[in-house]
């Protein structure tokens, strides 16, 4: 009998030991060869024009980032793994034809999504309302922005750019494309794959117009048949990555209203005041809802777009930074957001930095479902352990109350007289 208890002990160990080496151990995470090519304004007048190529076992990531205009991400996800892109030079410079930049065999193509950062505003918030609805100076424009080269450094590139006759200040935008799953270390710490990019974007030390200045960021999201439309806010209940965040938020893109994510952007409602923030440097962001905007207007500010689409479709959106209550921008002069961009597994972050006091935020732009944050394994394995010791040590003393009672009635009975 104590044999068998002791085997019904080592199996439920097992079984525990084994779960947590699960959850700690992983399993192979999906990876893509990754390639860079940089087209600079030195050898392209007008801004510059990055192209990271993501290859998978049968299909293709193409993530197309550019100055020329206002900046603008897009991402072709393609069932190829030898798809290509072809530009014709004088007509993209040109600016005025649809067409000059193609992905072949245009026949791979499954689906596409831009984003372009259009406008910075920035409104004199003196009631301390953060009600971003009136009181705007006059907008910076990013197409009129002057653009920097782009700074490339193995798969991430930094573009920088400073309003018109102006040198107070410049807006900076960090591409950056993985070839496998993991995050960055600063906050908010978002989750990418292979499948992603991110793209940080921080406002460097630009003076603002008023004591009580607030900004917001208008985005314009472009596609075929299928734009960015509608945005959803996912609540969890794990802060670990992101402290005090216990949300997320998604503009994505699905087919004719259906459940089926086509591609998304992706971001978590939080904003930092300060390049090395701390919690203490947290700031709230809101969006508003997005509207439909008009595809050829959007074009003729983005290169990019105008070279794409032939009849694009836009949707745009602001995302304002501050609530009432909260320090200023004047306070630390910087502002950091972070977002991601997918389309069927693809990633994208934007962030406004600076070496002085800035604006910055980051997201994630992409393809295909977007990627659900959950427990860390350590997390996991703790709360494993946690529950199933004494889980364990129950079902272990049942077994043995139920063995010794049996062992002490059979122990009472009657000898029979010899």
């Amino acid at each position: 009998m104590a044999a068998g208890i002791g085997r019904v002990f080592v199996i439920l160990l097992v079984f525990v030991f084994s779960s947590c080496q699960s959850l700690f151990g992983g399993g192979e995470s999906y990876k893509r060869q990754l390639t860079v090519q940089l087209n600079s304004s030195s050898t392209t007048p007008g801004g510059d024009l990055l192209h990271v190529r993501a290859v998978g076992g049968n299909d293709t990531l193409h993530f197309l980032f550019s100055s020329q205009g206002a900046p603008t991400l897009l991402i072709v996800h393609t069932n190829s793994s030898s798809s290509t892109v072809k530009v014709n030079w004088p007509q993209f410079l040109a600016r005025n034809t649809s067409g000059s930049l193609t992905v072949e065999p245009q026949s791979s193509v499954l689906y596409s999504t831009a984003v372009v950062f259009s406008r910075l505003l920035e409104y004199d918030d003196e009631n301390d309302t953060a009600d971003a609805t009136s009181s705007f100076f006059p907008a910076y424009e990013l197409k009129d922005f002057s653009w920097s080269q782009m700074n490339l450094s193995d798969f991430t590139a930094v573009l920088c750019g400073s309003p018109p006759h102006s040198s107070n200040g410049s807006l900076c935008l960090q591409l950056s494309v993985f070839g496998s799953e993991g995050r960055v270390d600063i906050w908010p710490r978002l989750l990418h794959s292979a499948n992603s990019s991110q793209l940080e974007v921080w406002l460097n030390g630009l003076l603002p117009r008023s004591n009580t200045s607030r900004f917001v960021l208008e985005l314009q999201a472009v596609g075929g048949a299928y734009p960015l439309s509608k945005v959803d806010v996912n609540h969890f209940i794990d802060d670990e990555y992101t402290p005090s965040i216990f949300k997320v938020a998604q503009w994505v893109s699905s087919a004719n209203n259906s459940s089926d994510v086509l591609g998304f952007v992706q971001w978590k409602p939080v904003a930092y005041r300060n390049s090395h923030p701390s919690l203490e440097d947290a700031t709230p962001c809101r969006h508003s809802k997005p509207q439909s905007q008009g595809g050829n207007s959007t074009a003729a500010s983005s290169a990019l777009i105008k070279a794409f689409y032939s009849d694009p479709t836009a949707m745009g959106m602001n995302v304002s930074f501050g609530i009432a209550g909260e320090p200023f921008y004047n306070t630390t002069m910087f502002l950091s957001w972070s977002v991601r961009l997918f389309v069927v597994e693809c990633l994208v972050f934007l962030i406004i930095k600076s070496t002085r006091p800035v604006s910055l935020r980051t997201m994630l732009v992409g393809v295909g479902a977007p990627p659900i944050d959950s427990f860390s394994p350590m997390v996991i394995g703790i709360l494993t352990v946690g529950l199933g010791i004494p889980i364990v040590l129950l079902l272990g003393g049942g077994i043995y109350v139920v063995i010794m009672k049996k062992r002490e009635t059979s122990g009472a009975a009657y000898e029979p007289i010899n």
